[in-house]
C-alpha cells in the first residue's frame, strides 16, 4: 500500500476534493470579515530590537526575548560551538540516543537555579505542558485552571481526560468552592500561569498555595514568563513572592527571556523521573538541538553574574507604562513587560496594529480565540535593549495615530 492510500484527497475524490477546498475557502472569508485571519510576516534579518520586513527596517515591540539575550554575542558563540560539537539536529528523541551532555548540564543548571532536585528539557513549552499534565492526571483527577491560562495548559488538560474545572481570572473565593466540592477526586490539580500572557498580570500565588495546603491539592506554576524576568535575581515567581520550595511542580520555556527554544519542569527528582517515562511529548519527540541547551546555559550564565539587564528591563517595564497610561490607554492589570492596550473590537484592533506598522512600529494585535469576544487589544512587549528613544518613538506613534 502506497502512502496515497492514507491521503483523504485520494480517497474522497476530485469532485468532494473541490467540495472541500470550497468550504475552507468560505471559512477563511468568514474570518476575514470578522478581522480574525491570520497571516504571517517574514522577517529577513534581526539586529537587536530591529527588525526587516520586505526590505523596511521596523522597531520591534512585540516579541518576548525579554533581556535581549537571543541576540547576545556569548549566546551566539556558545550556540556555534554546539554546532561545530555535536552538529545542529539531535537526530532521536532523548530516551534513544538524543540526549547529550548539553541537555543534562542544562537540566542541572536550572534544577539548581530554580531550587529543586531534578529537571527535565523538552522541545518546547507547549510539549512540556502537554507530557507533564497528561501524564500526572487521568480521569479519576481533576484539574482546575485560571480561565485565562494559556491554550497549551488547557489543550493537555484535555488530552489528560482528568476532569477540567475553570475559575474566573484570579478569583480566589471561587477557587476555594471549586476545592471544597472536588473531595471526591482521587487526585486535585491547580495549574495557573505565573505571568498571564495576554494581560501581563501576575498570579496570586501565595493565595492559591494556602489554598492547596488546606484542600491537600498539588499545585503546578507555568513560568513561561516571569523565568529571568520575575524576582530580583531573575529566577522566577518564588523569588517574586518571597517563596522557596512551596510550589510542587515549576514549569518554564527557553524561548522567551532566556532567548533559545524549548521547555523544561523542575521537581522532586521522583516527579522528574515520572515524567521522562510517561510523557509522551518527551518519550516520541526528536531531542532539542544541543545549540539551543548551549545557548539557554549562556543565558543562565548572564542572568547571575550580570543583573544590569534585568534592572534596565524594570526601568524601561515603568517608563513605557507611564507613559502609555498618561494617554489614556486601559492597559488592564499589566504588572510586567506586557502591556497589552484594550482596543475591544477585532477589526478595529488590527487597524491599529496596521496603522502602526506603516509608521515603523511592530506590534501584534491580538483577538479571538486568543482573548475573549469583545476584548481585542494590542500586546506591546518591552525589553532591556529598548532605548528612550525608541519608547518615545512607539509613545508618538500611538498618541499621533490611535488617540480620538
Amino acid at each position: 500500500m502506497n502512502c496515497g492510500e492514507y491521503s483523504p484527497y485520494f480517497s474522497m475524490g476530485f469532485s468532494q476534493e473541490k467540495q472541500m477546498l470550497k468550504h475552507l475557502q468560505k471559512e477563511l472569508q468568514a474570518l476575514d470579515d470578522k478581522g480574525l485571519l491570520r497571516t504571517l510576516k517574514n522577517i529577513s534579518k534581526v539586529t537587536g530590537n530591529k527588525i526587516i520586513i520586505n526590505g523596511k527596517e521596523y522597531l520591534n515591540f512585540c516579541s518576548n526575548n525579554y533581556l535581549g539575550l537571543a541576540d547576545h554575542p556569548l549566546v551566539k558563540e556558545k550556540a556555534k560551538k554546539a554546532i561545530d560539537d555535536f552538529g545542529f539536529g539531535s537526530g532521536a528523541s532523548r530516551l534513544i540516543s538524543g540526549t547529550t551532555i548539553l541537555h543534562q548540564d542544562l537540566e542541572a543548571k536550572l534544577a539548581t537555579f530554580k531550587h529543586r532536585e531534578a529537571c527535565l528539557v523538552f522541545t518546547s513549552g507547549y510539549q512540556a505542558n502537554i507530557g507533564i499534565i497528561s501524564s500526572l492526571a487521568g480521569e479519576e483527577d481533576t484539574i482546575i485552571i485560571d480561565r485565562l491560562n494559556h491554550a497549551s495548559i488547557i489543550d493537555a488538560c484535555k488530552f489528560s481526560k482528568a476532569k477540567l474545572q475553570v475559575y474566573p481570572h484570579k478569583d480566589m473565593e471561587a477557587l476555594k468552592k471549586v476545592l471544597q466540592r472536588s473531595e471526591r477526586f482521587d487526585k486535585r490539580l491547580i495549574i495557573t500561569d505565573s505571568v498571564f500572557s495576554m494581560d501581563g498580570d501576575i498570579s496570586p500565588i501565595p493565595e492559591i498555595l494556602k489554598l492547596a495546603k488546606k484542600y491537600h491539592a498539588l499545585v503546578m506554576v507555568d513560568e513561561a514568563h516571569s523565568t529571568g524576568v520575575l524576582g530580583k535575581t531573575g529566577r522566577g515567581i518564588e523569588e517574586h513572592f518571597g517563596i522557596k520550595g512551596e510550589i510542587d511542580i515549576l514549569m518554564g520555556t527557553l524561548s522567551k527571556a532566556l532567548g533559545s527554544l524549548g521547555g523544561f519542569v523542575c521537581g522532586s527528582k521522583p516527579l522528574i523521573d515520572y515524567i521522562a517515562n510517561k510523557a509522551r511529548s518527551f518519550i516520541y519527540s526528536t531531542a532539542l538541538p544541543p545549540s539551543a541547551c548551549a545557548a539557554a546555559l549562556a543565558s543562565l550564565g548572564i542572568i547571575e553574574t550580570n543583573p544590569d539587564r534585568l534592572k534596565q528591563l524594570w526601568t524601561n517595564v515603568q517608563y513605557l507604562k507611564t507613559k502609555i497610561q498618561a494617554l489614556g490607554f486601559n492597559i488592564l492589570g499589566s504588572e510586567t513587560p506586557i502591556i497589552p492596550i484594550l482596543i475591544g473590537e477585532s477589526k478595529k484592533t488590527m487597524k491599529a496594529s496596521k496603522t502602526l506598522f506603516e509608521n515603523g512600529i511592530f506590534v501584534s494585535g491580538i483577538r479571538p480565540p486568543t482573548v475573549a469576544e469583545g476584548e481585542a487589544r494590542l500586546r506591546i512587549t518591552v525589553n532591556a535593549l529598548h532605548t528612550t528613544k525608541e519608547m518615545e518613538q512607539l509613545v508618538h506613534a500611538l498618541q499621533n495615530n490611535l488617540k480620538d
